[in-house]
């Protein structure tokens, strides 16, 4: 027999349900440097349509577009989150997530956001460690694994410079000596910056950049609540891409007012940082949209106290007008809850034409839209340096036709034979496409 609190809370499952708000807009609307950004819908209780993670079966897999082919480079992997290229053509594939007891406890939305994270397959054990993949023979499957670096701390971002690498702990930077060839690191790491990370710590995810001249890191810390809700106080340093010199240890913020921003390329023709950000929920299945931007030194984007310019959010009191009048507006909208993460450029790619300029994204995927968005990688065009007209599917049917997550792609990367990279941290695969051979 079901206690009270078990039919309470099936109750209160079902109240949601019957509470979700339809989209009045297709995802289209909201993708482009134009999107439509209808009225807010204030809603007690927030949309909820979350597609249980069920993982591929034997022998199926992602669409492809056309003129491309797609084929699992690595499975059986641990809930593959982030990618990294080195020199020699090794893969290095973050399997990670968020760190124990990470969010608030002890509430209602709390015991929500727990069941709704089991059910998308994102409430697994971290794995905290990463490994490396090697196709010793070239033909496009991986034939040698190693666990690279164990022992870390929700780890999500990769970089090399000169002999060390740095990796992103959800709590700080560290770095380890490293050497082309070598298949495990044993060495004790070496901490380079503390990152704000604590007991709830929302988005928990740090993704690093190096620069061109390899003295500074890119680091990105997402925010620690979906629109401050949790008190500002508990934002400090996030929502923001930090700069560090990686000589100095001097750190600052290179821009601020990015809700959750996670990949990070600089744009090979202008030279200019570029990222990918996932915007605030529950004001309804049509708002607001993910978005790719450049990124300028200094600027400020708008989180909380507004989206995409000047558009208020009114749950966020106090307000702060002059920070709104100079809230930078987003370069290209990606779809309102597509949780838009992995981001790659073409520049190395060896794919078909239509995918010859621009870059690719990984997004994992809605959980509180109605019909869902996301679940699947996109390719943006661009021209001189800027986005050029409709976004376009990469690799798609990551959902079944009955709403099932079989997969839910997110980091992405462009290998040293031009193939594309997908971490699939459902499918628990990294995916790689090529052209049709």
């Amino acid at each position: 027999m079901k206690t009270p609190v078990v039919l309470f809370h099936l109750f209160l499952l079902l109240v949601i349900a019957g509470c979700s708000h339809r989209a009045d807009l297709p995802v289209s609307a909201g993708t482009g440097e134009n999107p439509v950004l209808p009225q807010p819908e204030n809603r007690l209780i927030p949309t909820i349509n979350v597609a249980k993670a069920v993982g591929w079966p034997e022998g199926q897999k992602p669409t492809a577009a056309a003129g491309t082919d797609v084929r699992a480079f690595a499975s059986g992997l641990d809930h593959p989150r982030w990618l990294y290229v080195l020199p020699n053509g090794d893969i290095l594939v973050a399997e990670s997530n968020a760190p124990a007891k990470a969010g608030k406890t002890g509430t209602i939305k709390a015991w929500m956001m727990k069941k709704m994270k089991k059910k998308a397959g994102a409430a697994v054990p971290s794995a905290d460690r990463i490994t490396l993949l090697r196709d010793t023979d070239g033909d496009g499957v991986v034939d040698m694994r190693t666990v690279f670096l164990d022992g870390l701390h929700s780890p999500f971002g990769m970089a090399l410079v000169e002999d060390h690498l740095y990796v992103a702990n959800t709590n700080g930077v560290v770095r380890f000596p490293y050497s082309q060839g070598t298949t495990r690191i044993d060495a004790e790491p070496t901490a380079v910056i503390e990152l704000p990370a604590g007991p709830i710590n929302r988005h928990w995810t740090r993704n690093i950049l190096a620069t061109d001249d390899g003295r500074k890191l890119y680091i990105t810390v997402g925010s620690n609540s979906d629109h401050g809700e949790n008190g500002m106080a508990e934002e400090e340093g996030r929502a923001a891409i930090w700069l560090l010199d990686l000589k100095t240890g001097k750190h600052r913020i290179f821009a601020s007012g990015l809700r959750n921003p996670n990949g990070l390329v600089i744009e090979p023709v202008t030279g200019t940082l570029w990222t990918t950000v996932n915007e605030r929920d529950e004001l309804g299945s049509d708002l607001v949209p993910d978005f790719l931007t450049s990124v300028r030194d200094g600027a400020f984007y708008g989180w909380p106290y507004s989206y995409f310019g000047d558009h208020v959010d009114t749950r966020v009191s106090p307000q702060r007008p002059a920070l709104v009048d100079r809230a930078l507006v987003p370069d290209y909208a990606l779809g309102p809850h597509t949780a838009s993460l992995g981001l790659a450029t073409s520049e190395n790619a060896n794919l078909p034409a239509p995918f010859s300029q621009g870059m690719f994204i990984g997004q994992h995927g809605s959980w509180n839209r109605q019909p869902h968005s996301g679940y699947k990688v996109i390719f943006v065009p661009f021209e001189k340096g800027r986005p050029a007209g409709q976004p376009i599917d990469v690799l798609n049917g990551f959902l079944s036709g009955d709403g099932k997550a079989l997969g839910r792609p997110v980091g992405v990367a462009v290998d040293s034979r031009g193939a594309l990279l997908v971490a699939d941290d459902v499918g628990n695969i990294v995916w790689r496409v090529t052209g049709e051979k």
